[in-house]
């Protein structure tokens, strides 16, 4: 059994002391035991890795579905983004001994089986998969045979359903219709440099071409996160496409190496596998944003899309030439989006998009990162000042408008800030112009029926939270919260309680759907379900206030928040 930390430099990076002591915390008190117990030994550590050998496949299998399980659960119930998560590989073969010491085919298979897992993911053999398919009451998917490094022959690999087991967090996966639009996804371009550290220009590369094809009308595009799901995982591109519901896929790789660049691109049909445009550009560092319009270009041309010039308009414009202010600003988007958020991440983002102003004061993008910076600043307080941040943000974001009036990114800002300032007409114009740009924009459609539950329509709300979950499925969990408030302030309490159960199923940890959920069996007159839920909410938050959170929420109507107060009133939880 091979096992490795999952983006361990990157987390090394964010917080070496803290991620040093987890990863210590989880060998000593869980893995270690785990393994023992199903009467393993651990052969060696490798930094973040280790190697372990069990005399029976089956306790192998067990062992390692059991440490995963255990890892998800811890991990649920620490803040967003300070979990360690694990890939596995499992193999049954021969191993040379040497002392302590096992090497050999048997090994490399494991270790290779471990690299192609997702994390939380186990991966094992033909030859664990015979023998433990009808033993053990866990479930595999078959991923076909895969050619391996360093492995004469392909090896079959088979992934373990984590979803199918008895335990552990709920997760819906359905294979979805294909709209009705040419759909395709833009899987995460492999970062082929030898530089980790490039990980971000890569990903941003993938990013901008997601954000290009979404500003076209006539294509359905998965949103990012949905899409990067996929990133460092094995997997087959029509499986994807049946579980994402769309017709095509897109991936590639890049290599950055030095003022080169290399870029790999394949148009896939998703129903056959097979190759439907496909072009590798060696060029110019400078020349990068030619190579993004020209994918565009061609998927469009492939796909037999029409253009309208004012979509011509908006995918041709590159934002800068300047290529270091491009980079400092996927730099500081990619802060912003990491695990790590604190005063660090923060200093670090804003100085990245100022020095990329710096370079081109009139590149847009970066003013509308510094707002999105002070808007997430307004929400946790980092600065000396937080109080100010909104303003900040305000200002930052206008700058970016003032520049680029076409960049959906800085009219979905301003809608946040329009939100927190409760300004529903402005935060609805905004997110419905981001929307005008980019019409496959997830967060600017669940924006956009997010005002209309908060101003008092939430029949309106449903609609567009629907559509956003169906661009970005990954992200299901944040908009199932969103779909059952809109219910809740409808007053259709029997749907809403579906719904938030469907969210608590999936995300164990949150308080805000419990209380939502007690509020709403309150009103349907079940109170010991709503009693049960408070206790559960009060052991994951002992600190949780009613009244704070209903506070939080920018309600117009003050009768649609007391809807919530009624409900917990009801079920005797409250005054």
């Amino acid at each position: 059994m091979a096992s490795d930390v999952v983006g361990y430099s990157r987390l090394i990076r964010t917080d070496e002391e803290g991620t040093l002591a987890a990863l210590k915390s989880l060998r000593t008190d869980l893995i270690g035991p785990k393994i023992a117990e199903h009467h393993g030994r651990i052969v060696k550590l490798m930094g973040d890795g280790l190697l372990a050998e069990f005399p029976s496949v089956v306790e192998a299998v067990r062992a390692a579905t059991e440490i995963q399980q255990a890892i998800a659960d811890r991990n649920v119930a620490l803040p967003e983004g300070q979990g360690i998560e694990f890939r596995i590989g499992i193999n049954l073969g021969d191993v040379a001994i040497d002392g302590e010491d096992i090497y050999g085919d048997g090994v490399n298979v494991a270790a290779r089986l471990e690299a192609m897992a997702e994390p939380g993911g186990v991966y094992v053999s033909a030859a664990v998969h015979d023998q433990v398919r009808d033993r053990l009451g866990l479930q595999f998917e078959d991923l076909g045979k895969q050619q391996v490094k360093n492995i004469d022959r392909p090896v079959r690999v088979w992934r373990w359903l984590r979803e199918a087991a008895a335990t552990g967090p709920k997760v819906v996966r359905t294979e979805r219709a294909v709209p009705d639009r040419r759909s395709i996804v833009v899987l995460p371009f492999n970062n082929m440099s030898r530089d980790a550290d490039q990980e971000y220009f890569s990903d941003g590369i993938t990013e901008d071409i997601i954000t290009d094809l979404s500003k076209v009308s006539a294509l359905f595009v998965i949103a990012r996160n949905s899409a990067f799901v996929y990133k460092d995982k094995a997997f087959s591109v029509p499986h994807v496409c049946r579980e994402l519901g769309v017709k095509f896929a897109l991936e590639g790789s890049i290599r950055k190496a030095g003022n080169r660049v290399r870029v790999t691109a394949q148009l896939i049909d998703g129903s056959s596998g097979g190759h439907i445009w496909a072009e590798r550009y060696d060029r110019e560092l400078t020349d990068i944003f030619e190579v993004q319009d020209d994918i565009t270009q061609q998927i469009v041309t492939a796909l037999k899309v029409t253009l309208s010039e004012a979509e011509k308009s908006r995918i041709a414009e590159a934002g800068t030439k300047d290529t270091d202010a491009h980079d400092l600003f996927l730099k500081g988007r990619e802060l912003l989006r990491g695990v790590k958020k604190d005063r660090e991440m923060f200093d670090q983002a804003t100085g990245c998009f100022l020095r990329a102003i710096e370079l081109d004061p009139n590149y847009a993008s970066p003013f509308a990162g510094l707002g999105m910076a002070y808007v997430l600043d307004y929400q946790n307080h980092w600065s000396e000042a937080p109080e100010t941040s909104l303003d900040q943000a305000a200002r930052f974001v206008s700058e970016a408008i003032d520049r680029d009036e076409q960049d959906p990114y800085a009219h979905y800002v301003a809608s946040l800030v329009a939100m927190f300032r409760k300004d529903y007409q402005r935060c609805a114009e905004e997110a419905d112009h981001a929307l005008t740009l980019n019409p496959n924009f997830a967060p600017a459609l669940n924006a956009r029926g997010i005002v209309h539950i908060y101003s008092g329509q939430p029949e309106k709300a449903i609609a567009y939270i629907e559509r956003a979950m169906r661009l970005d499925p990954a992200q299901q969990q944040q908009y199932l919260h969103f779909l059952g408030t809109a219910h809740f302030v409808a007053g259709d309490y029997e749907k809403a309680a579906a719904l938030f159960s469907d969210r608590i199923a999936v995300n164990p940890s949150t308080d805000l759907s419990r209380a939502f959920l007690a509020s709403a069996l309150g009103h349907l007159g079940r109170l010991e379900g709503a009693r049960e839920l408070w206790r559960e909410l009060k052991e994951i938050n002992p600190k949780y206030s009613h009244a704070e959170h209903i506070g939080r929420l920018p309600f117009r109507d003050p009768s649609d928040a007391e809807k919530f107060t009624d409900g917990l009133r009801k079920a005797g939880l409250v005054e």
